[in-house]
């Protein structure tokens, strides 16, 4: 199956290099590339993509508000921040809004290519320097300080529920789900679902 992303930058050099990086990947195409957020939410509209490549600082919409909206129109678009900023407030907007995960614009192309794929399966996607940012953060923070809600979370991941199917319960919203799990990951010290479900058997907050 192709994935079908739209890159949303407001720097043409970064936007032009973004589109040739996913070009020379057989399964992605890129059916849009813009330079604001309100023309990202359009071009979502209308070419119906799994994932968007979403900058923060841009024109007309910014990128938080533009992945607040498209999340409302078309909840199943994934989209994936990539931007230059890094600080804890700019994350953890991002990621309320509705983003399935957050890059850095000085990341491998590798990693950039391999976050789109994730991104579009589902997955919640963190930079490596994020998590280890947001790891330093809660160094203060006891690693075994995991909320009921949090533990629910991950004992729904260890079932293979994904975001969505999580967010199935009347009282969570597929944003709070997110939002948990870049949480976990901070807590436990990882940067996938995976590694996070195995570290809770690990420390005992999940039981086979």
């Amino acid at each position: 199956m192709t994935i079908r992303v739209v890159v949303a930058d407001d720097h043409p050099i970064v936007r032009q290099g973004l589109v040739a990086l996913l070009a020379n990947e057989p399964d992605i195409e890129v059916v849009a590339d813009v330079a604001d957020g309100r023309a990202a939410v359009s071009a979502v509209l209308a070419e119906e993509p799994d994932v968007v490549l979403m900058d923060l600082r841009m024109p007309e919409m910014d990128g938080v508000e533009a992945t607040r909206a498209v999340r409302a129109r078309r909840p199943g678009v994934a989209v994936l921040v990539v931007t230059t900023y890094d600080t804890d407030e700019a994350i953890v907007r991002a990621v309320e809004a509705g983003a399935a995960g957050y890059m850095l614009k000085d990341s491998p192309t590798d990693a950039l290519v391999d976050a789109v794929r994730r991104a579009a399966a589902g997955e919640t996607v963190l930079a490596p320097p994020i998590t280890k940012r947001l790891n330093d953060r809660d160094r203060r923070v006891s690693p075994y300080a995991l909320t009921s809600r949090e533990i629910d979370v991950l004992r729904a991941v260890a079932g293979g529920n994904t975001n969505a199917e999580i967010a199935a319960s009347p009282f969570i919203s597929e944003a709070t789900v997110k939002t948990h799990l870049i949480h976990i990951f901070e807590k436990l010290a990882v940067s996938d679902r995976a590694a996070a479900v195995a570290r809770a058997y690990e420390r005992g907050f999940l039981s086979i």
